[in-house]
């Protein structure tokens, strides 16, 4: 049973995203990109109350991904990405970002707590950062 719902169109978003926010982070990478994404439609908590689709956790505003708005996130999706979207949207989770909600990538290291979330750890350029279990229990 799929972690969240989704028909074909949002598989190939969700793969769109993936590539574009960490292509250069390899599979691993596009995966992890694929758990936060996930979570946040899981969550249902803190920025994310009310995401219950990919299409508005994709393109939620405040708080949506960058990638969005530069033409390479609106080439049409390839087939390893969109492998890797199903197994996230089918419940695959890489620690750290199984629990996590938010990543950036910092010009040095990861700051120990980032808006106020705990610094779960590093994959490549990425740092992951996850709520307290208590506030988005979804999550967890």
């Amino acid at each position: 049973m799929a972690a969240i719902k989704s028909n074909s169109e949002e598989v190939k978003l969700l793969a769109r995203l993936l590539r574009a926010e960490a292509e250069g982070e390899g599979n691993q990478g596009m995966l992890m990109v694929g758990n936060v994404g996930v979570n946040r439609v899981l969550g249902n908590c803190i920025d994310f109350k009310n995401i219950r689709t990919i299409q508005q956790m994709v393109f939620q505003s405040p708080g949506g991904f960058e990638a969005t708005q530069k033409g390479y996130f609106y080439q049409a999706a390839r087939d390893n990405e969109i492998a890797l979207a199903r197994r996230v949207i089918n419940g695959e989770r890489l620690w750290p970002s199984s629990n996590a909600l938010w990543y950036f990538r910092p010009a040095g290291s990861c700051p120990p707590t980032w808006w106020d979330q705990r610094f779960e750890g590093k994959f490549k350029a990425h740092c992951f950062y996850v709520p307290k279990p208590d506030e988005c229990p979804r999550v967890y």
